[in-house]
């Protein structure tokens, strides 16, 4: 890492430099790397538009995409956009002033959604869902309107193996956020570079660099959300057994079709004894590695 002030990028200034911080940093950047090799999410010369709410998440995603392209790891122009959704109370100075300050390429789109949200929504009823995707469909208009190829959002690990539990639980299927995505007009790539990064590393690195952080106040101070409740339960089974998120999020990166039940994936029919038809071993799936029953 650079750490001379007329290295750095603005967003990194003042900067702690502890070795723990350091350590912290890197990881970051390599999680990140990672993610964008792993899943082909740059295509040089394209325009991100890097959304912003002002949470940690969005922050850390960021500095480490600032960080990339400063050092010449990121192909790609960078525009920061927050949506402003209208929300009684939100600090609709905070971001801009903060953009301004860092030298950071942005934009601030208002947009009342929440009236929408709340005109729409019973006393009590759960509003993740529908802000979800008025705020998605304003991002793509805005991706649109600026040129932009991908959009790109703050979704971490945590995030996704939360949406995975709540899709088990919840929805019937095993589905989750995937890292890289066409949106259904398929003019927009969404991407996730955080994919492989802990929320906790999120909260660390913003904390410390002390970035103003807003909370949202729609849909984060619901209580008994399921979201919520997966979360809680992830917890419990990390603090039991460390190191369990990860090795949970390594099995979405390792699919067996063959040992799962959805005859559209597997061809469960055509299994015939003597080598002929599909094997249950084509994915070059190795027997001892797969807990099966007894």
């Amino acid at each position: 890492m650079l750490d001379d002030l007329d290295d750095i990028h603005p967003l990194f200034h003042g900067a702690p430099a502890s070795t723990e911080f350091k350590k912290l940093r890197k990881r970051l950047v390599q999680n990140v790397r990672e993610a964008i090799e792993t899943y082909g999410m740059v295509k040089p010369g394209d325009r991100w538009l890097v959304c912003l709410s002002g949470g940690k998440d969005s922050y850390t995603l960021l500095a480490v995409l600032t960080e990339l392209k400063w050092r010449g790891l990121l192909p790609v122009d960078l525009l920061a956009c927050n949506l402003d959704q209208g929300q009684p109370g939100f600090p609709a100075t905070v971001l801009p002033e903060f953009l301004t300050r860092m030298g950071v390429e942005h934009r601030i789109e208002y947009q009342d959604t929440y009236s929408v949200v709340t005109s729409k929504i019973k006393p009590g009823g759960t509003m993740c869902s529908l802000c979800s995707r008025l705020r998605r469909g304003n991002l793509y208009r805005i991706a649109r309107e600026e040129g932009c190829s991908t959009v790109v959002l703050g979704h971490h690990r945590d995030d996704i193996l939360e949406t995975f539990f709540m899709n088990l639980f919840h929805g019937g299927r095993l589905a989750s956020m995937p890292p890289k995505l066409v949106n259904e007009e398929g003019d927009l790539f969404l991407c996730r570079p955080l994919a492989f990064v802990a929320e906790a590393d999120c909260d660390r690195f913003a904390r410390a660099m002390n970035y103003p952080i807003i909370p949202c106040d729609l849909c984060g101070s619901q209580e008994g959300l399921q979201r919520a409740q997966v979360k809680s339960l992830i917890d419990e089974w990390e603090k039991r057994s460390p190191g369990r998120r990860q090795v949970m999020f390594r099995a979405l990166m390792n699919v067996r079709p063959s040992h799962l039940a959805d005859p559209s994936l597997f061809d469960f029919a055509q299994l015939m004894l003597g080598g002929a038809g599909p094997k249950s071993d084509q994915l070059n799936e190795n027997p001892k590695q797969l807990i099966l029953p007894d």
